[in-house]
């Protein structure tokens, strides 16, 4: 089995996992990992790895995480939350990794033998809602999508954090993150895989199943038995075994990236 390759692509670190059996150029499939555990992209890299697809998994740093941390420790991020959780955390993290995207797709496709097809894309907790942001906003093209525990709509995340107080500015950025009512126009791009753990916050449980209803043909509901949100044991910085039911993820998202990949 290949080793992980890492490196940084416009700035943004990544960990990088070969294809399997592929001579030449392969398909390329771009992740963003979430901000609970695994909460850099080497962790999410060993947490969901999708061994054995044809294609490259790149696995992208959100911002101030992993490789961005702010002297090594996610002490400045608490800063940030306690600041204000969706100002000065959620709305900016997934704002910049979605700005990032296009100069670091161009510097993947220089640095890795990657070809110039469609690309899938996979976004976890905040991360999803970067992949929705890459499936309903740009015109690059996708064979499939796939969502694990995914910030569907913003204001579920938010509730999180009991006794938040909107203003204008808030609220508005907090409904730009709303993907529910764009479920049409994310369905008309790609196929999307959407994975639940039936254990997740509860909001973000009921976005999921609403989200998948909403894709119609074009959505495949996964649900994970006795799953909660993190995909690994805190504190998910640094690659660890892989937990029993993040495995099923992992299975359920290697098989649709394959199906993805066959009709590409």
């Amino acid at each position: 089995m290949n080793s992980p390759i890492t490196g940084t692509a416009a700035g943004v670190p990544f960990t990088a996992l070969p294809p399997s059996d592929v001579e030449g150029p392969a398909p390329l499939i771009v992740t963003w990992h979430m901000l609970d555990a695994p909460r850099s992209d080497p962790a999410f890299a060993a947490a969901l790895p999708m061994h054995g697809l044809p294609a490259w998994r790149v696995h992208l740093g959100m911002p101030m995480c992993g490789a961005r941390m702010v002297d090594g420790r996610p002490d400045a991020v608490v800063e940030l939350i306690q600041k204000d959780p969706l100002m000065s955390f959620l709305y900016p993290f997934a704002r910049q990794a979605f700005a990032e995207f296009p100069a670091a797709l161009a510097s993947l496709r220089e640095q890795l033998p990657v070809d110039d097809g469609p690309i899938g894309v996979l976004g976890a907790s905040l991360g999803g809602a970067v992949a929705l942001r890459v499936l309903a906003e740009t015109d690059t093209p996708i064979f499939a999508g796939a969502l694990v525990n995914a910030a569907i709509r913003m204001r579920s995340v938010v509730a999180l954090f009991p006794g938040y107080s909107y203003d204008a500015e808030s609220e508005k950025a907090v409904e730009s993150l709303d993907f529910l009512p764009k479920a049409g126009v994310v369905a008309d791009r790609a196929p999307v895989l959407v994975v639940s753990g039936e254990l997740d916050h509860a909001d973000l449980r009921q976005d999921a199943l609403t989200f998948a209803d909403a894709l119609g043909e074009r959505g495949e509901l996964l649900s994970i038995p006795d799953l909660a949100h993190p995909l690994a044991e805190e504190p998910g910085i640094e690659p660890a075994p892989q937990l029993p039911r993040t495995r099923e993820v992992d299975a359920g998202l290697t098989d649709w990236f394959r199906r993805g990949l066959a009709e590409r």
